[in-house]
This record gives structure tokens, sequence and C-alpha cells, in this order.
């Protein structure tokens, strides 16, 4: 096995993880939205609850960290993946949401292309990833 394939194996890894803490992250603030609300339709007391809201925002908050955590991941692996001369960095979706046009997978202003791709090229400057 190579050490591109092994990298772009890493890089699509990398990228399951960052996804999967996103959606934790957001799937645990719609819960922590709902909280209150459903408290309130329910005509309970403010301390009813108060436990499972507190939770929640805890949980938001170790998601968060473990976000930061994987970040820091991404960027340790692109500055490695420099250093070895390997091209491919990035998998998955690389437009933000009002990026026109769409050059990866998703957001831009556009479909983009299948968000399993891979990305063979690097950007110029670490700061980008």
């Amino acid at each position: 096995m190579s050490r591109l394939s092994v990298g772009e194996a890493l890089a699509a890894r990398l990228y399951a993880a960052e996804s999967a803490i996103d959606q934790a992250l957001i799937e645990t603030a719609t819960l922590a939205a709902a909280l209150p609300t459903a408290r309130a339709e329910a005509w309970l007391s403010a301390v009813t609850g108060q436990r499972a809201f507190a939770g929640a925002a805890a949980t938001i908050s170790a998601l968060s960290d473990a976000r930061a955590h994987i970040v820091q991941t991404h960027n340790t692996l692109t500055a490695l993946a420099r250093n070895l001369g390997l091209e491919a960095l990035a998998v998955g979706p690389l437009d933000k949401p009002g990026d026109g046009p769409p050059i990866g997978g998703g957001g831009g202003d556009g479909p983009g292309v299948a968000p399993d791709v891979v990305n063979k090229s690097l950007p110029s400057k670490t700061s980008i990833c």
C-alpha cells in the first residue's frame, strides 16, 4: 500500500469523524433547544427538567471540545501530509455556504461534485485547512 493510498484512507476517516461530531452537535443542540419549549407546553415548573437541560448543555460543551480536538488533528495531519510530499489531502465537501461557483462537493451556490471525492490539490497555506 502506498503512502498516498494510506493518506487518502486516513483523510476519508478524518472526514467521517468530523462529520459525526458535527452531526452530534446538531442533534444535541436541537434537543437542548426543544427542552424549554416542551417544559412550557406541558405547563411544568421551570425547576422540572433542569437536570436534563444541564446535561444537554454539558454535552454540547463536550462536543465543542471534541470538535476543537478533531480540527487540531486535521491540521496536524495536513502538516504531516505536506512533509511527506503527499498530494491528496481533503475528502468530502470543500465549499462553504455562499461560495460560488462550487469547487468541491457541496455548499456553495450549486450542487458541486459528489461529497466522497478526494481533492487532489493542497492549499498553499496551512490556515486554509
